[in-house]
Formats: structure tokens, C-alpha cells, sequence
């Protein structure tokens, strides 16, 4: 029997700090008027002054791919999405603290 493998590389996004507005749309499947429209709801921050400047760590794409499904799943709205991201985000903290 022949032994074989394949050899699988990656990049833990979570990791990587300042990612791009351009590398949070590609990662996250969305325009950057969606992502925007994040930022300007207070969902995701940004460090960096202006749009050309925004990194964003990787712990903002889980953020953002919930904050994304909640829009497009129940048709939320800005507001709505920032709420429910509150909401479910508290609702996790919780759980944990009763682990």
C-alpha cells in the first residue's frame, strides 16, 4: 500500500491583524457598501482614520459574516442588525459565564 498525502496551507484569519476593507469584503462575500454600512452602525470598528486607512482585525470577520447573515436571512435593517449582533453576542457571554 501506498502511502500518500496532501498537504493543505492556510491562514487563520482571526490571526492576521489590519485587514483591509478590500480583504474583509473578499473574505466575507460582500460589497463595501454593505461593510460600510456596518462601520457606520457601529457593528464592526476600524482602526485608521478614513475608509483608505481602515484595517480591520480578524476578529471583526465573524462579526461581520453574523452581522451580514442577519441582514440578508430575516431583512433586517442597519439598526436591527446592530441590535441582534448585541444581543446574541451578550446572549454567548452568558452561556459561557454559566459553563
Amino acid at each position: 500500500m501506498e502511502n500518500s498525502f496532501i498537504q493543505v496551507t492556510g491562514v487563520i484569519v482571526e490571526d492576521q491583524a489590519g485587514l483591509t476593507l478590500a480583504e474583509v469584503c473578499r473574505v466575507c462575500a460582500a460589497h463595501v457598501e454593505s461593510i460600510v454600512e456596518l462601520v457606520d452602525e457601529g457593528v464592526l470598528e476600524p482602526a485608521g482614520r478614513g475608509m483608505p486607512e481602515w484595517r480591520f482585525p480578524g476578529t471583526e470577520i465573524r462579526r461581520a459574516r453574523m452581522a451580514l447573515r442577519l441582514k440578508h436571512d430575516l431583512g433586517l435593517n442597519p439598526a436591527g442588525v446592530a441590535l441582534a449582533v448585541q444581543l446574541l453576542e451578550e446572549l454567548e457571554e452568558l452561556r459561557a459565564r454559566t459553563r
